[in-house]
């Protein structure tokens, strides 16, 4: 073997490496993980009602839509998000939808019991 063949053996082993490389990188480049929960504008929705601008059966529509598309995507929901729907139907005096709410909330986000607690004991009196 001549010194030529070895080296343009050593060239193409070095470019079909870059090439594998290459092709692998792009590969996992291409896939995204997917979000942990199904916002599906869930946060603008909250800001819109803080700063005034929905009532709160405005709001209790557009968060029961936002719950059914999340289920249809098998999308998680968010942390809060039961909490703040229980919180709108108190508001709107359905206590027995606020209380359904609290306790999923309760049982998504087992952190948040001692709150969801203090606020079904709120929510009795």
């Amino acid at each position: 073997m001549n010194h030529t063949t070895t080296r343009a053996r050593s060239v193409a082993l070095a470019c079909a490496a870059a090439a594998a490389a290459s092709a692998l990188l792009s590969g996992c480049a291409t896939q995204t993980t997917p979000p942990l929960y199904g916002w599906d504008g869930y946060q603008p929705q909250v800001y819109d009602y803080l700063q005034g601008k929905s009532s709160p059966q405005t709001q209790i529509a557009a968060l029961e839509q936002s719950l059914q598309k999340m289920a249809a995507k098998g999308e998680a929901v968010p942390p809060g998000f039961h909490a703040h729907l229980g919180a709108l139907y108190a508001s709107a005096g359905k206590r027995d939808d606020a209380q359904r709410e609290l306790l999923a909330e309760k049982s998504a986000f087992p952190e948040s019991s001692a709150y969801m607690d203090f606020l079904l004991t709120n929510l009795k009196k």
